[in-house]
């Protein structure tokens, strides 16, 4: 320990204990004024990718019109590929809340067409006058913010790439 000490001293280094749990423990000789700032940006980082999932929220009636049920299926599907849980709420009225069979009909029929999307986290339950049900996303929401960033790269690289060819050919003639 004291020659690693000496050795720091001589070499105007700091002696780090890396692993202070090992037998013995692992020390290393370098800048902590460094060693703590890359630690820093490597928190950051992981800060940065990181990302918390959110509850959207569909309403449904339980007579709804065809192109409507698409329409409120494409914002499901939307919700999904980014990453998101989607809770989906059918609103009965009237005489509509003595046939929930119908209510859960339709949101099974919903689970099945974004099957490949995501699935079904909570089952259709009956609260009240609404049924819901929510839906969780195949994707991680990191991944899917990736696959978004590398997708928006890849844009502007054929972009990039479209520029430097107009500039090519107009140069030539």
């Amino acid at each position: 320990m004291e020659d690693a000490l000496r050795l720091a001293q001589e070499a105007d280094l700091d002696l780090v204990e890396v692993a202070p749990d090992a037998r013995p423990p692992v020390c290393k000789l370098m800048d902590f004024g460094k060693f703590k700032y890359e630690a820093d940006m490597k928190a950051r980082e992981a800060r940065r990718n990181q990302a918390n999932t959110v509850l959207k929220e569909i309403r449904f009636r339980l007579k709804i019109d065809p192109h409507d049920y698409g329409t409120k299926k494409g914002h499901v599907e939307r919700f999904l590929k980014a990453g998101d849980k989607v809770k989906v709420m059918i609103m009965f009225r009237g005489r509509e809340q003595s046939r929930p069979e119908m209510g859960v009909r339709l949101l099974q029929r919903l689970a099945d067409d974004v099957a490949e999307l995501g699935f079904v986290e909570s089952m259709p339950k009956q609260d009240g006058r609404n049924m819901t049900m929510v839906l969780g996303p195949t994707k991680k929401k990191a991944d899917a913010k990736n696959e978004q960033r590398r997708r928006a790269q890849e844009t502007a690289a054929a972009k990039d790439d479209a520029a430097a060819a107009d500039t090519a050919a107009e140069t030539q003639s």
